[in-house]
């Protein structure tokens, strides 16, 4: 057996190698604040403005969000498979960015193949089942098998891991293997250091901007944002909620690295809003108002805050795999 095992390694780029060191440090014993010296900080921007440079290639294809306005790809199947995936990110206690990730390899595989057209969406589902897994694989220590995945009571069918199977190597074919995408959660600590350097906040800076990101995978509109503005919006909603921290605006927000830019995040941060309005307004309306000036950006209230985007379904029966898969 050859000593040499590099064949066995992925053909990532280079890239690859900065998305877990980029983001400054954010432990909580760092009384220095976020990055302990301006060459970490320096060396960590440098970073971060590569991976903005490269964060085109892990995204759908320009062309995806009008083919979902225009219905040549199904809307609705796809907002299905999102607030699956987000259930079931729920209901195992998943990593955010694995549910993030999902839903990525989802867009970028309909973007570039056309899924069988069924009234009950069965191959939608089936790539929702095969992304997530994927997914899960990438980032989770403990991953369920392919048959626990599918929560029970989560979808009309339950598919074969054979099936999964066959299916997650069209999807890693489809994506030349690249799984390992920038993502706003590629960002979003280091954004949160350049608004709090106390790093006094950026753990709920960090929690909460991560909330508007997950909600923000539902809407359409979002996929017209690259991740580093999507990160950059997010962490700009999270800090306007904090009273203590001075606001941010787009404009500001473009001196935080090389490669930002301000069109881009402003576009995005005024849908934000938008979004951060609607769901406030709807969880006004079914809390009593003493309970509502009781939340705050603790970790209980972000957990609570959290869990409200989706809850563990219902137990049901479900059909099993449609023949011929």
């Amino acid at each position: 057996m050859p000593d040499d095992a590099s064949y066995l390694l992925c053909a990532e780029d280079s890239a690859a190698a900065f998305f877990g060191a980029a983001a400054c440090n954010t432990d909580d014993d760092d009384e220095d604040g976020c990055c302990s010296s301006a060459g970490e900080e320096e060396s960590a921007a440098a970073s971060i403005a590569e991976l903005i440079g490269g964060e085109a290639d892990y995204s759908p294809r320009p062309d995806y969000p009008d083919r979902l306005r225009s219905r040549s790809i199904d809307p609705a199947a796809r907002a299905d498979s999102v607030a699956w995936i987000l259930k079931v990110q729920e209901y195992y206690g998943f990593l955010p960015l694995t549910a993030y990730l999902a839903v990525n390899y989802m867009d970028r595989f309909l973007s570039l193949h056309r899924l069988p057209q069924q009234e009950d969406w069965w191959a939608m589902q089936l790539l929702a089942v095969t992304c997530l897994s994927l997914a899960a694989k990438m980032e989770e220590t403990l991953v369920p098998s392919l048959l626990d995945l599918q929560v029970e009571g989560t979808s009309s069918y339950v598919f074969e891991p054979g099936t999964v199977g066959r299916m997650e190597l069209l999807v890693l074919a489809a994506l030349n293997w690249r799984l390992r995408s920038v993502t706003p959660f590629t960002f979003i600590d280091f954004f949160a250091c350049k608004v709090d350097s106390s790093g006094r906040h950026t753990r709920c800076l960090t929690a909460r901007a991560t909330q508007v990101i997950l909600a923000a995978m539902h809407g359409i509109e979002f996929l017209d944002h690259c991740p580093s503005s999507m990160a950059a919006a997010a962490v700009l909603c999270a800090t306007g909620e904090i009273a203590s921290l001075e606001s941010v605006s787009p404009g500001a927000a473009v001196s935080w690295c090389i490669g930002l830019a301000e069109e881009a995040i402003s576009s995005c941060y005024r849908l934000m809003q938008q979004l951060v309005i609607g769901n406030v307004q709807t969880r006004e309306a079914s809390i009593t108002p003493s309970a509502a000036a009781n939340l705050c950006c603790s970790d209980e209230a972000l957990s609570s805050h959290s869990s409200s985007f989706s809850s563990p379904p219902p137990a049901k029966r479900r059909k099993r795999s449609p023949p011929g898969i």
